[in-house]
């Protein structure tokens, strides 16, 4: 048996679905196309995002010197849902995010891939692991080494698992025979750009982090524009509409990790939400990815999408939010009550008026009370 099967046999012994080698070899033409990409705008809102670190991740000898190959490993977390239609208004959260943060999962099966590759090689070995938190390139990776192919959602299709896989990669001093890149297309679907509500697919192969909804209810840390936010429905917590249309996803096979298979936050009721405390938020997402969002940024999403579902029972909540919550959720609270309108909502709108002192929600107050005045006058 050669070394690179010993390899991908040890990997899939560790859980992992996928496996594909590659070299180090710089990734120049996703170096170039990705600081383009950041220079014209499309990654605005992720200040972490910078081309020094895309200049690092394209090039695996910065990370690890000596490098010769990287192991490119992918985990399904494809699973059903478990939640049937909920009495009250519920939100989405995309189904990477239902059970336990991926993270932590990753990066304790690549510490022992890691540590087997240098137990059973007589000279060692030196490694470095990553997961989608570090400057790894991982699409461009995951491509070169054969996982997969770059969707026009910018998504990674694989052939077996679509796009519902993590990605990680372990760079290594190890001489590696590299696999050959796969070569498959969409051919002409667009499926996925057509899907898309904020437009954030702007052209076949190219995202406009700005208009995703994933970016506008995670990484965002501040207000969500007025004019995304009716085009936002009922997710709050990250998006998946356009996996849901992929035809590769279709007959994607099922997750195979315990991790991810223990669903627990494939629906979240949105009042509730607004109720939750800081050591409450703390406490039930501590293990899960949706901590990232923060408990202010999560109820924010929650009062965008109670807005938009257009419930009056939801007054109640979003007015007690109006008056208590973080500034960032009450400006979102009163667009709520702006959206849904009727004669409680602009009572609990003018309310507000009267005790608050944050302008940017003062300015919001007085936006809904004038939509939802022209809605439904009071006598």
């Amino acid at each position: 048996m050669s070394l690179e099967e010993q390899v991908k046999g040890w990997t899939r012994e560790l859980g992992f679905d996928l496996v594909g080698v590659t070299s180090a070899d710089r990734f120049d033409d996703h170096e170039s196309v990705t600081l383009e990409r950041i220079g014209s705008g499309l990654m605005d809102g992720l200040p972490w995002y910078t081309p020094s670190r895309v200049r690092r991740g394209s090039r695996p000898e910065e990370l690890l010197p000596g490098a010769r190959s990287i192991i490119t490993v992918g985990l399904s977390y494809h699973v059903d849902q478990l939640q049937g239609v909920p009495s009250t208004p519920a939100g989405k959260v995309a189904r990477y995010a239902w059970g336990d943060d991926y993270h932590k999962v990753m990066k304790k099966k690549l510490k022992l891939l890691a540590a087997k590759l240098s137990e059973e090689l007589a000279d060692g070995a030196r490694s470095r692991w990553y997961v989608d938190d570090g400057p790894m390139l991982d699409r461009a990776a995951a491509s070169r080494a054969g996982i997969g192919w770059f969707g026009k959602s910018t998504n990674l299709l694989t052939r077996t698992h679509g796009s519902w896989v993590f990605l990680g990669q372990l760079v290594t001093d190890v001489e590696l025979a590299p696999d050959e890149p796969l070569k498959k297309t969409c051919g002409s679907c667009v499926r996925c750009i057509d899907i898309c509500p904020t437009g954030a697919i702007v052209a076949p192969y190219v995202l406009d982090n700005r208009r995703c909804i994933s970016y506008l209810t995670i990484e965002n840390r501040g207000e969500i524009p007025r004019e995304m936010r009716p085009l936002m429905g009922d997710w709050v917590f990250g998006c998946d509409l356009c996996q849901d249309v992929c035809p590769v996803n279709f007959k994607a096979a099922p997750s195979r990790e315990e991790a991810f298979r223990a669903v627990r936050f494939d629906v979240l009721d949105l009042a509730g939400m607004l109720e939750l405390t800081d050591e409450e938020f703390r406490e039930r997402f501590r293990s899960s990815p949706i901590k990232r969002a923060t408990k202010a940024g999560l109820q924010r999403n929650v009062c965008v999408a109670l807005g938009n579902a257009g419930d009056p029972g939801s007054v109640a909540p979003l007015a007690k939010a109006l008056k208590q919550g973080d500034a960032l959720v009450r400006g979102h609270a009163a667009w709520a009550l702006g959206q849904i309108g009727g004669e409680k909502a602009i009572l609990a709108l003018e309310e507000a008026a009267c005790i608050e002192v944050d302008a940017h929600v003062r300015d919001e107050i007085a936006a809904s009370l004038d939509a939802a005045r022209e809605e439904s006058p009071l006598p």
